[in-house]
């Protein structure tokens, strides 16, 4: 549901910037880029808190937290009039984050290290089909009912998700030993066995992340412009939107087994290559049916990249300090997250939307080479 609430609106937020002001292709990128980054600008910043607290005091109210700020914030988004008021509530609903990391935090304290690949790839699988749904019903829903609703509908969503985690959810948290500090990153990380492996895997989340996001702000932009006249451009973008996800739905769980028994590190560097090759060939896309198909096979490294970081840091994080450590992964995607849709919004708005692309697969390559140089090390 959580995958659901995030992926209804992500993939209109550009138009939707469009009908709420009178922008150019170049002011319409920036602004798109800056409200898709203002979100994961906050979070860098507030991820490592939740985590302390989370370690304290438990997940569970961590997830209540973040669940309530982001129905009520996504569903105040429904109301904006001007471009700011959209970019002030995603710094709010930034505010807010952490139902994702907590709730990975708290799986992969639950579960058995040799289990974690599995684990890890079954919670991304429904975190998967939640990104799968959205945007096809976002599609529906804006051809419809227009933007608006879309916003209104996916805080209600959120709201479910408070009432489940309330209701449902449970934790038995112990407290760490009061006479044990653990502060910052350095000591967090004197405290685990192989430290160049986290980070790697922080630095090897950013940059993903940094790839993913950098496509973002502009692929729907991207769709319309390739798009034939006869299609609806937003069923077309939800379709689009959604079809790394179908592929990753089916995919994750078998990686995830496989990955338990031939190593997570492995499957993580094939789904680099194959995202590189992906990122190469979509450059020179003209045709919106071949972009729906190479964005079916991103969903294969999708299905082997985040949830190998997820087990690999599982496998290495002690119990007392897997909050931190995920919510400083949270916060390497956060930094990405930032990061990428400005770049690909800066780059779209002084070339063309396929140097996006482009930008995209440099960031695999830089990818590839910190994955060769922990192999090497660890």
């Amino acid at each position: 549901m959580t995958g659901i609430g995030s992926s209804l609106i992500a993939p209109f937020i550009s138009l939707y910037v469009d009908s709420l002001a009178d922008l150019s292709k170049s002011e319409l990128s920036l602004w798109s880029g800056s409200i898709f980054a203002s979100n994961f600008l906050m979070m860098a910043i507030v991820s490592p808190l939740w985590g302390r607290l989370a370690d304290k005091y438990g997940r569970k109210p961590m997830l209540l937290r973040a669940a309530a700020g982001m129905a009520i914030t996504i569903f105040l988004m429904g109301f904006v009039t001007a471009p700011w008021q959209l970019l002030a509530l995603r710094l709010l609903m930034g505010l807010f984050s952490g139902f994702t990391s907590n709730s990975i935090a708290l799986m992969a304290i639950s579960t058995p290290k040799e289990k974690s690949g599995v684990v890890m790839s079954t919670l991304s699988t429904g975190n998967v089909a939640g990104t799968l749904i959205g945007p096809l019903v976002g599609g529906l829903v804006v051809t419809f009912a227009g933007y608006r609703a879309t916003f209104w509908i996916t805080g209600v969503v959120m709201a479910f998700v408070f009432l489940l985690a309330w209701r449902f959810v449970r934790e038995h948290f112990t407290k760490t030993d009061a006479k044990v500090k653990v502060g910052g990153l350095k000591d967090v990380l004197t405290r685990v066995q192989h430290p160049a492996m986290i980070w790697s895997m922080l630095l090897t989340t950013l940059v993903v992340l940094m790839t993913n996001q950098s496509i973002a702000p502009v692929l729907t932009l991207f769709i319309r412009e390739i798009t034939p006249n006869t299609l609806n451009v937003n069923v077309m973008s939800g379709i689009i939107a959604s079809a790394p996800g179908i592929v990753t739905l089916i995919m994750a769980p078998l990686l995830g087994r496989l990955g338990d028994r031939i190593g997570q590190q492995r499957i993580l560097g094939v789904g680099l290559l194959v995202s590189l090759v992906i990122f190469i060939l979509t450059i020179f896309v003209k045709d919106v049916w071949l972009l729906l198909v190479l964005r079916l096979l991103i969903g294969v490294s999708d299905a082997a990249i985040i949830p190998s970081v997820q087990a690999i840091l599982a496998k290495n994080a002690p119990a007392d300090v897997t909050g931190r450590i995920f919510s400083y992964n949270q916060s390497a995607q956060s930094i990405g997250a930032v990061a990428g849709p400005v770049i690909g919004s800066a780059v779209a708005a002084v070339f063309d939307y396929r140097f996006v692309f482009l930008a995209a697969a440099i960031f695999v390559v830089i990818n590839l080479f910190n994955y060769r140089q922990t192999t090497k090390k660890v």
